[in-house]
C-alpha cells in the first residue's frame, strides 16, 4: 500500500509539472516594473499632438517619450499580434539604448530575454533602428522579434506624426534617464 502511494503521489507530481510551464532562465529584468497602461499610451497620444502642433508654428518638433508610455505602447501593439515572439515587454530607455526586456515561450518552457536596440536617423532623416545585443537566455533568437520590434517603433514614428509626416524630417533621437527625445523640423 506505502508503495502504491508513493507511486501515485509520484504520478501526480510528474502529471503537475507537465500541466505548467518551466521558467528556464534568461537576463534579469532591471530593478522595478514599469506599469503598462491605457493612460500612458493616451498621454503619448496627447503629447505627440501637442508637439505637432507646436511644430507647425515653430517648424521645429521636439517630443520627450517615457518608459511608460514606449512600454504601455509596445505592450498593447504585441497584445493585438495573434502570436507575438515577446510577452510582458518592459522598455528601459538608458545609455543611448533601447533595452526591450520579455518573456519568449517555446512549448512548456518560459525564458526572459532581452534585446537592446539602438535607435539613430538615417540620412533621409528617418528611425535607424539597429540590435545591438541580444539575449534568449537558452534559446535561440526568435524568428522575426527584431523585425517585429522594428515594425513597432517605426510605426509610432510614422503613425504617430500621421499626417505631417511626410513633410517631417527626423534630425535626432537621444536615449538617457529613461526618456527618448526626438527632434525634427517640417519642411
Amino acid at each position: 500500500m506505502t508503495r502504491f502511494r508513493i507511486l501515485l503521489s509520484l504520478s501526480a507530481l510528474i502529471l503537475t509539472t507537465l500541466a505548467c510551464t518551466m521558467f528556464v532562465g534568461g537576463p534579469d529584468y532591471p530593478e522595478g516594473t514599469i506599469p503598462v497602461s491605457a493612460e500612458a499610451v493616451e498621454s503619448l497620444r496627447m503629447q505627440i499632438e501637442a508637439a505637432t502642433l507646436a511644430g507647425v508654428q515653430s517648424g521645429t518638433i521636439i517630443l520627450q517619450i517615457n518608459e511608460e508610455q514606449l512600454t504601455s505602447y509596445i505592450a498593447f501593439k504585441l497584445a493585438a499580434q495573434d502570436n507575438p515572439a515577446l510577452k510582458d515587454p518592459q522598455v528601459f530607455l538608458r545609455d543611448g539604448q533601447m533595452q526591450v526586456y520579455g518573456k519568449v515561450e517555446r512549448g512548456y518552457f518560459i525564458a526572459n530575454v532581452l534585446v537592446a536596440l539602438t535607435v539613430n536617423v538615417d540620412e533621409l532623416g528617418q528611425p535607424k533602428i539597429e540590435l545591438a545585443t541580444a539575449d534568449f537566455g537558452p534559446f535561440p533568437a526568435p524568428e522575426g522579434l527584431k523585425q517585429s520590434l522594428t515594425a513597432v517603433v517605426t510605426e509610432a514614428y510614422t503613425g504617430s506624426l500621421g499626417p505631417i509626416a511626410t513633410g517631417f524630417r527626423l534630425e535626432h533621437i537621444d536615449i538617457a534617464n529613461g526618456l527618448m527625445t526626438v527632434t525634427g523640423r517640417i519642411k
